[in-house]
C-alpha cells in the first residue's frame, strides 16, 4: 500500500474513534443538529475503518506466516498462508481505494431529465419520444416517480422538447452519464424506399437543487411572462394566462411551464427547473479547468458530444465513450439500462482510481 493512502487511512481511523467518543459523551444530544452530523460522519467512516482493520490483520497474518518459513515442517503451510494473505491484502487494498474515492455530492438527488429533438426533423422528434419512454420505463423499474414539467409535442408524434422530474433515491447517480448527443439510425415509418435515416437528440440530466435558495435568484434579474397555454388540454386551455415563461437575464436561460392549470404551480415548477439549470451551469464552469487538463473517459457531458448510437437495422447500441456495444436494442429501449449505466459507472471509478495512483506517485 502506498504510504500516502496508508497515512490517510490512519488519519480516518483516529477520527472514527474521536467521533465515537463524542457521540457517546453525556451532552452529545444537547445540540441535535451537531449530533446528527456526527452520527452521519461515524456511519460514513465505519466501513472504511473496518476494512482497514481487516487489511492490517491480513498483513499481521502474513508476518506470522513468514516467521514460520524457517521451520521445515511448517514451510509448505507457511507458503500457502503467505500466498493467500497476499491475495487477500491486494483485494482489500482495492476495496479501500474505492471507499476513499471522492463521492459526488449530487448522487442521491432527484433529477430533471431534458430531451430535445435535434437534426432529423419529424424522425428526431419521434426518437425523442422513444428516449423518453426508455427513461420512463427505467424509472418505473427503479420505482421512481416521473412528473412531466413541460412538453412540446412533435407534429408527427414524439416531442420537440420534453422536461420531466424523476424522483427517486440515487436518480442522479444512475443517470448522470446520459447527458450528451444520442444518435439513431433506422428506417422511418414514412420512408417508402426503405432507406436508413440518421437523426439525433440531446439529453441533459440535471441534479435538482435542494431548494431554490441554494441558487441565488435575484428577482431583478428575472423576466416573468404569462401567456395562454397551447395544445390539447380540454375545456380550460386558452381561457386563462396560466402558462409561465421565466428568463434569467444574466445567463439568457429561458424556462417555460404550461402543463398545469394553475399559474402559481407552473411558476413554482419553472423556478425549480431554472434553479437546476443555473446550478448545472455553475458546476460546469467550476469544473471546466479540471476537465481541460484531464478529460474524463466518460466524456465532458457536453450536450453536443455524441455519446451513443442506436442502430435499429442491426439491433445494436454502441456507447462511444467506453467502446461498449450491446445487441439488445429492444430490451434497452424498453428501459433495460442496467448494463449501460453500471459499465459507465465502473469506467468512471477506474478512471478515478488511476488518478489517485498518478497523484500518489
Amino acid at each position: 500500500m502506498k504510504p500516502s493512502i496508508a497515512s490517510r487511512l490512519e488519519q480516518l481511523s483516529r477520527r472514527h474513534v474521536e467521533v465515537g467518543d463524542l457521540i457517546a459523551s453525556e451532552n452529545a444530544t444537547a445540540n441535535m443538529d451537531q449530533y446528527r452530523k456526527l452520527t452521519r460522519e461515524y456511519s460514513d467512516l465505519t466501513p472504511v475503518v473496518e476494512r482497514f482493520l481487516e487489511f492490517r490483520r491480513a498483513e499481521q497474518d502474513i508476518a506470522e506466516a513468514e516467521a514460520m518459513l524457517s521451520d521445515p515442517e511448517m514451510k509448505a503451510y507457511a507458503e500457502a498462508e503467505i500466498k493467500a494473505g497476499k491475495e487477500r491484502t491486494a483485494a482489500l487494498e482495492l476495496d479501500l481505494q474505492k471507499l476513499l474515492l471522492p463521492r459526488d455530492p449530487n448522487d442521491d438527488r432527484n433529477i430533471f431529465l431534458e430531451i430535445r429533438a435535434g437534426t432529423g426533423g419529424d424522425e428526431s422528434a419521434l426518437f425523442a419520444g422513444d428516449l423518453f419512454r426508455m427513461y420512463t420505463r427505467f424509472a418505473e423499474k427503479q420505482r421512481w416517480q416521473v412528473e412531466v414539467m413541460s412538453e412540446s409535442p412533435g407534429e408527427m408524434g414524439g416531442y420537440k422538447e420534453i422536461i420531466a422530474r424523476l424522483v427517486g433515491n440515487g436518480a442522479y447517480s444512475k443517470l448522470k452519464f446520459e447527458s450528451g448527443g444520442h444518435r439513431v439510425q433506422r428506417v422511418p415509418a414514412t420512408e417508402t424506399q426503405g432507406r436508413i435515416h440518421t437523426s439525433a437528440c440531446t439529453v441533459a440530466i440535471l441534479p435538482e437543487a435542494d431548494e431554490v435558495a441554494e441558487v441565488v435568484l435575484n428577482p431583478a434579474e428575472l423576466r416573468i411572462d404569462t401567456f395562454r397555454a397551447s395544445g390539447a388540454g380540454g375545456q380550460h386551455v386558452n381561457k386563462t394566462d396560466s402558462a409561465i415563461r421565466i428568463t434569467h437575464l444574466p445567463t439568457g436561460i429561458v424556462v417555460e411551464c404550461q402543463d398545469d392549470r394553475s399559474q402559481h404551480r407552473n411558476k413554482a415548477r419553472a423556478m425549480s427547473v431554472l434553479a437546476a439549470r443555473i446550478k448545472d451551469q455553475q458546476e460546469r464552469e467550476m469544473h471546466s479547468k479540471e476537465a481541460a487538463t484531464r478529460k474524463s473517459l466518460i466524456g465532458s457531458g457536453d450536450r453536443s458530444e455524441r455519446i451513443r448510437t442506436y442502430n435499429f437495422p442491426q439491433g445494436r447500441i454502441t456507447d462511444h465513450r467506453i467502446n461498449l456495444t450491446l445487441y439488445k436494442i429492444a430490451a434497452v429501449m424498453d428501459g433495460d439500462l442496467d448494463e449501460l449505466t453500471s459499465s459507465l459507472a465502473a469506467e468512471h471509478q477506474a478512471e478515478q482510481l488511476a488518478a489517485i495512483g498518478e497523484n500518489a506517485n
